[in-house]
């Protein structure tokens, strides 16, 4: 499998959902930030301002998947940054952060298929297999690190976990909701630290 580009990084998942707080799966289903969620995008944001002091720039846009929980994550966070620091960091969306999709199991409990699924390649009906959301996660955040400057994603639980494994990282580790990391490599791989 390919590997992600040994550049630093950054990431977000998406805040809280209804979803979310009832443990189903959601994939490519659009479900919105619940209340907490918002509350969630904005502690993000605050977090992530402080980084801005004294001209450093520790990311310089902002990459979001398409669907809204993620993307409202990443406007309520770019908001506040403009808000606590005067700066404006340029968002743009991009379709390959979309998460996996789950195809039949999309609103199931997120249980021991979930694990199969990334463990053992189980084939989920209608949706889309560990190796190929891997191939796609890599794939685009590659073709973004290509690029001039720092990205900051904000995305997805499943979809960081094929990012995961193209940085030669246990891949089954979940993120929680509206925590920002950086990625940085190192000469033993890579470093991944929350703010």
């Amino acid at each position: 499998m390919t590997q992600i580009i040994p550049k630093p990084y950054w990431y977000l998942r998406h805040g809280e959902t209804d979803w979310n707080a009832r443990g189903l799966a959601q994939g490519r289903t659009d479900i919105p930030l619940n209340e907490t969620g918002i509350a969630q995008a904005v502690r993000a944001g605050e977090a992530l301002a402080p980084l801005f002091r004294n001209g450093k720039r520790p990311f310089d846009r902002i990459v979001s998947s398409p669907l809204k929980r993620a993307l409202v994550t990443a406007q309520y966070a770019q908001d506040t940054i403009h808000d606590r620091t005067g700066i404006k960091i340029p968002l743009e969306i991009n379709a390959g952060l979309i998460e996996v999709c789950f195809g039949l199991y999309e609103g199931a409990p997120m249980d021991e298929w979930f694990k199969s699924w990334i463990e053992e390649g189980q084939h989920l009906e209608n949706g889309e297999s560990f190796t190929d959301l891997s191939v796609r996660a890599i794939s685009t955040i590659n073709a973004e690190l290509d690029k001039d400057g720092t990205p900051l994603f904000v995305a997805h639980g499943a979809l960081f976990r094929g990012i995961r494994a193209g940085m030669g990282l246990p891949a089954n580790v979940r993120l929680p909701n509206a925590v920002a990391l950086k990625a940085s490599p190192t000469v033993s791989g890579w470093s991944v630290e929350t703010t």
